[in-house]
Order: C-alpha cells, then structure tokens, then sequence
C-alpha cells in the first residue's frame, strides 16, 4: 500500500497552536510565533507543523536568526518525513 501525498500550506497561530497543545502535551506550545506552516494529507487532515518564531536565548535574538519548532503527528512514514521538507 503507498503511503499518500502532503501538501504544505500556511497554517493560522492559533491551529499550530492547538495542534502541539493536542500531539504534543508534555511541550507547551512556544511563545513569539512569526508564522506557522503545516503539512495536510489528501483529505485536509493536518500532520505536521512548523512553528516559526524568535529565538528563545537573547544572544541568538539578533533581528535575522529565526528559530524552528517542528510539531509532528507521526501517522505513516509520510508524516514522518515532514519535518524534513
């Protein structure tokens, strides 16, 4: 059986949010978001998000660094393969 495609699009702060709150609850969900993308299967079932925001250590906070939290719902070897996108 052949795993499906993922589509990756925007995706609004508020369902990245709730998206780790759900897959992910022993990591809260991470503050100083800029934007999010996801990956949505063939039906528009969301897989996996990448929340993009500011770097947490202030050294880091340079006004160019951005800092990446993937969010992965791992549900066949596509979903898996996401975050590498």
């Amino acid at each position: 059986m052949s795993e499906g495609r993922l589509h990756l699009g925007p995706v609004r702060s508020r369902q990245a949010k709730d998206f780790v709150r759900t897959w992910h609850r022993h990591h809260p969900a991470p503050a100083g978001q800029i934007f999010a993308v996801g990956a949505a299967d063939e039906t528009g079932i969301l897989r996996a998000v990448a929340i993009v925001g500011r770097p947490v250590a202030r050294h880091l906070d340079d006004g160019a660094t951005l800092l990446v939290h993937p969010a992965i719902r791992t549900c066949g070897k596509a979903s898996q393969v996401a975050a590498g996108r």
